[in-house]
């Protein structure tokens, strides 16, 4: 194996790493009942990603949702966590930066503390981690860890990695199908993460010494 200049890789957490679909949805659930508003915890799951805030203003006024947001992220630290699994090839991913000298971080929509929660519960072991943040926003948390790779399985992932120019590596194991992500510009799709340690062997003996 040839000798290679210090590299790191971006992943997202929600529908990359882990399948947080349970917990998510228990959470939701929990908080329709506490509050008595009608949330459709199935179609939440659904379409994972944004912003807790930009699914929250589907089901509660404007004015409420900075406090329900808080509500909620509180119910999913307790409840949440535990129903979230690490998705196939998430923990031979990380293994597969670190085995070529890299670097792994965590860059995701999903609140700071909680993704920790996530991370720790699912002993998924990354060199930094940056929350809260989405779509483009993204490209500035890259950019200071001078992540060379970014994967996610959203559109607005793709979007992330075009701000902070780094090759985009989607996974269809969210909301969008691989040709959907195809079609918006990644570099390179992947059926899931079990594909990624080969397919990142192959980028960096591709990449110049």
């Amino acid at each position: 194996m040839k000798e290679r200049a210090r590299f790191t890789v971006g992943f997202d957490l929600d529908m990359t790493l882990i399948d947080s679909r349970p917990g998510i949805k228990d959470a939701y659930t929990l908080l329709a009942a506490e509050t008595g508003v009608f949330i459709d915890s199935d179609l939440v799951v659904s379409r994972l990603g944004p912003p807790v805030e930009w699914e929250l203003a589907n089901w509660f006024p404007d004015d409420a949702v900075p406090e329900v947001a808080d509500r909620y992220r509180a119910i999913y630290a307790v409840h949440g966590v535990e129903g979230c699994l690490a998705l196939p090839g998430a923990h031979a991913a990380l293994d597969a930066v670190r085995a070529h000298g890299g670097r792994a971080v965590v860059v995701t929509g999903k609140y700071g503390p909680n993704a920790r929660l996530n991370l720790d519960a699912l002993a998924l072991e990354v060199d930094a981690l940056h929350g809260t943040v989405f779509g483009p926003e993204k490209g500035g948390r890259l950019r200071e860890e001078g992540a060379q790779v970014y994967v996610g399985d959203h559109l607005a992932d793709i979007e992330g990695a075009r701000a902070a120019s780094a090759f985009a590596v989607a996974v269809a194991t969210g909301p969008y199908d691989m040709a959907a992500l195809g079609a918006a510009g990644a570099d390179v799709v992947l059926p899931d993460l079990t594909a990624f340690p080969g397919w990142l062997a192959d980028y960096l003996d591709a990449q110049p010494a």
